[in-house]
């Protein structure tokens, strides 16, 4: 090749990785698309694909503006040494818009990612549907929404909301296992203020509609919020640490870990004596896992259940905990479906299961019952039911009513079930039980079938004779009997698996 054609391609390639575009993203807090990729991807590794394709769009003087990659990059590489695939929408040109050609690149690269059996990371900042193309775009969306369906529970597909996504294009992220949102620059709703207003007169602004804290608090579309494009890209490389590159595959165990003793004794110290004492579970489950393993999912969404992943021993699990610091520990709508959802998730890639419990029922009143508390419940009792990875429950304190099946019982498939010497598993509190039982009872009365009830029910001992329960284990010695379990099935787990399924929103 001579020096002229060399220059001319090199001219091109800068070009089409937004050289000389990159000042109003860096003024907006954004970084361009090719430095999320370049900050993603291991150093050298990287693969693009379709680099120079362009839109064939005539309409509205369009045949007059093309870009070569039309506004997004795609490729594949590796993270912390592993496959995986990639595309980045590139605001810069077309605002990032989606184009039927632009779609038929994400398509590809999706695709290939199932072909090869990897994750994909979905790089999102764009106004959505390129307007000027019509139909055209719209059918591009459904081509990517297609592949987004196709990889569901094979491969892991997690996007970052980076810059805006709006219109038809928000619904390709809630198509995926996670969503990571950047606070102050990242927005996604499925219609714009200007067109609210159109609508119906309301006036909103971008963030009110589709800000971090819409997603991360009400919402729950949002899995984590990072402070910045690179505090996003870390997340995702942390997270994928957590996942296997496909359902067929194990998550990767690590040999060399950190454990601080001390916890140990500390964790006997946090249940408090009375039961109607409240405590912030986020104590216990520090001190059962690996020091600083912990990744939580959905932090601030339904706060009375704790979904997180960490590590026990090098091994990666998946823990759903009630958390007695809020409502109770009681679960409501929100709560099930971002349980539910997380149990699926952890089945669809083979990562064993923790339940930390303490739940005194399903969250009570007519809004809940209003809202479909009895369908949303019910999604637990599916997810759990359905998934076949280990399962393991330890039950902390309380377990009540139905709320203790929604969180693994040994009915739901739960392979160990644990219990501490304080647990309490019964259909309800002795208060509750003997107000039902014998309500025209005088009070001294009350008081000794309150003891009795509580006698004969309320100790792990009862359903530990029945079978309920295999062993009844000091709190110090919890994380040993976890650790013995998840060693014991470890190599066992990918071929116990008989089913798969899609991950579909909850």
């Amino acid at each position: 090749m001579n020096e002229e054609k060399r220059r001319q391609l090199e001219q091109k390639k800068q070009v089409i990785h937004g050289e000389g575009r990159s000042a109003k993203q860096h003024d907006s807090g954004k970084l361009t698309a090719w430095e999320r990729i370049r900050l993603l991807i291991d150093e050298d590794t990287f693969v693009e694909t379709d680099m120079f394709l362009e839109h064939r769009c005539t309409y509205f003087g369009m045949d007059r503006k093309k870009q070569e990659g039309d506004g997004v990059i795609t490729g594949y590489g590796k993270i912390n040494g592993r496959p995986v695939c990639v595309y980045a929408q590139d605001f810069t040109v077309f605002g990032g818009s989606i184009s039927e050609m632009n779609a038929r690149k994400i398509a590809a690269i999706q695709k290939k990612a199932l072909e090869m059996m990897v994750p994909i990371v979905a790089l999102f900042d764009s106004g959505g549907a390129r307007v000027q193309e019509g139909i055209q775009s719209l059918s591009g969306h459904g081509h990517i929404f297609y592949q987004n369906v196709q990889s569901s529970g094979k491969i892991p597909q997690i996007s970052a909301i980076m810059g805006t996504c709006a219109g038809g294009a928000s619904y390709s992220p809630a198509l995926t296992d996670f969503v990571v949102m950047v606070d102050n620059t990242s927005n996604m709703f499925i219609t714009g203020p200007k067109v609210v207003k159109a609508a119906i007169g309301q006036e909103v602004t971008m963030d009110e509609l589709g800000g971090t804290l819409v997603h991360s608090e009400l919402s729950g579309m949002a899995d984590h919020v990072a402070g910045g494009d690179g505090e996003c890209v870390s997340f995702i490389r942390q997270l994928l640490e957590y996942l296997p590159s496909n359902c067929q595959m194990m998550p990767g165990r690590q040999k060399n870990f950190a454990y601080t003793q001390r916890k140990l004794e500390e964790i006997s110290d946090i249940i408090p004596e009375s039961a109607r004492h409240a405590y912030d579970m986020h104590r216990v489950i520090e001190c059962l896992i690996d020091d600083g393993s912990a990744v939580e999912i959905k932090p601030k969404y339904a706060m009375n259940i704790i979904t997180l992943f960490a590590r026990i021993g090098g091994c990666p699990v998946g823990i759903v905990a009630n958390q007695s610091a809020q409502k109770a520990g009681c679960i409501d709508i929100d709560a099930a479906d971002k349980a539910a959802r997380f149990v699926r998730i952890c089945d669809n890639f083979n990562i064993p299961l923790l339940n930390l419990v303490d739940v005194s029922g399903f969250y009570p009143g007519k809004e809940q019952e209003q809202r479909g508390i009895i369908r949303h419940g019910a999604k637990m009792l599916f997810a759990y039911s359905e998934a076949e990875v280990l399962k393991i429950t330890v039950i902390i304190r309380k377990a009540y009513g139905g709320a203790y099946l929604a969180m693994c019982s040994k009915e739901l498939g739960a392979d160990m079930v644990y219990a501490w010497p304080g647990a309490e598993m019964a259909v309800m509190s002795a208060h509750a039980a003997v107000d039902v039982l014998y309500r025209n009872a005088d009070r001294e009365e009350k008081e000794r079938y309150y003891k009795e009830y509580q006698d004969q029910f309320l100790n792990p001992y009862e359903a530990a004779h029945m079978g309920y329960v295999d062993e009844v284990i000091e709190p110090s010695r919890t994380r040993a009997h976890v650790l013995r379990v998840l060693s014991n099935y470890w190599e066992i787990l990918p071929h116990r698996k008989k089913n798969s399924h899609k991950n579909i929103p909850l």
